[in-house]
């Protein structure tokens, strides 16, 4: 559906010259939702606006649904870019139009009837729950309904694939999950390809299918989100993880943990799926003479599974305490010793 290759941007500045993205190489599958992450100034919002060329880039090549991008121009680029929605992160409405009137922007310039333009104004504003309100304008209306008029008004073209920049960053957590809520639900229903950047881990484990981790323009990391949770690879993707699997409540480093508990094994396991459900403690101290006691973890529910982390401090004689490694191996949790007797 969507492939990078080798993409880069430069930029020319009184200074000098600044790379924002430098030889970026994705696949992305039809029907997907991808997500981006970085932190500020790691060149994601320069990457996904050459997605629909509203940046041009430097080399290398953008293919959408068997077109080169960085090749069309006038009509052929317009007629493009019909198939490339596009949410923002401040919502980019016109304050002096109706929710109905928004909507029916794009399709006015594309030259659509009055007729059709209703009539597909009034099938998005159910689709993303806003009836009712279709003739408020942008100042009565929160935050979230803001960003729902922005979707429909993305959708108004029936495009393939919807771009999505940092989409709900200015949200409250609440209505971010009611959004997140209805781009999976369009995701599923249109088959649609959804494209987001963020620098919010929440956003990437609660929707997306796969994920790039951009720092200093390049991608450093990328992989399906499952894998990319359970086995970080960079310090950055490490930091954006550990949001999400470290407790909370305790936050205690490894190191802090073996301070507390210098006899016996403290033990950090990952489980992945079907493996958050299974009784392995309990099996554990069942089935071998030794003393485990829990000292932290927690569960992430992301759009592939469930992913979890757990503490424990485990006891008792060397060869029985490597024998109930070895069963918690063999349960498919990922085993990690941070400490030994």
């Amino acid at each position: 559906m969507i492939t990078l290759k080798d993409v880069k941007k430069i930029f020319s500045s009184k200074s000098g010259e600044v790379t924002a993205v430098n030889g970026i190489n994705l696949e992305i599958k039809q029907g997907e939702i991808f997500g981006i992450i970085g932190y500020s100034g790691a060149g994601k919002s320069t990457l996904i606006r050459m997605f629909n060329q509203l940046e041009k880039p430097t080399s290398g090549s953008i293919i959408v649904d068997d077109r080169e991008m960085a090749t069309l121009r006038g009509r052929e680029l317009r007629l493009a870019r019909q198939e490339i929605g596009m949410i923002f992160q401040h919502f980019n409405l016109l304050w002096s139009r109706t929710v109905r009137e928004n909507i029916e922007f794009p399709l006015e310039i594309a030259g659509v009837a009055p007729s059709k333009r209703k009539e597909r104004s009034a099938e998005l504003i159910k689709l993303v729950g806003l009836e009712g309100r279709e003739d408020a304008y942008p100042s009565e209306l929160s935050g979230g309904q803001k960003q729902r008029v922005g979707i429909a008004r993305a959708l108004a073209n029936n495009p393939k694939v919807l771009l999505c920049d940092e989409a709900t960053s200015a949200l409250d957590p609440q209505t971010t999950d009611s959004i997140l809520e209805l781009l999976v639900d369009i995701n599923e229903r249109l088959g649609l390809t959804i494209i987001l950047i963020t620098h919010e881990m929440h956003v990437i484990r609660k929707i997306s299918h796969k994920v790039a981790v951009m720092e200093n323009g390049s991608v450093v990391e990328q992989g399906d989100v499952l894998t990319v949770f359970k086995k970080p690879q960079e310090a950055i993707t490490k930091r954006f993880v550990s949001q999400f699997t470290e407790p909370e409540e305790v936050k205690e480093t490894g190191e802090h943990l073996i301070e507390k508990f210098p006899n016996g094994h403290v033990i950090q396991l990952t489980f992945v799926g079907e493996g958050t459900e299974a009784p392995i403690i309990t099996n554990v101290i069942r089935n071998f003479d030794v003393t485990v006691n829990i000292l932290q973890g927690k569960i992430s529910h992301l759009q592939a599974g469930a992913y979890g982390t757990l503490f424990i401090h485990i006891d008792g004689e060397d060869e029985e305490v490597q024998h109930a490694i070895t069963y918690i191996r063999e349960q498919s949790v990922g085993v990690e010793v941070m400490a030994n007797a």
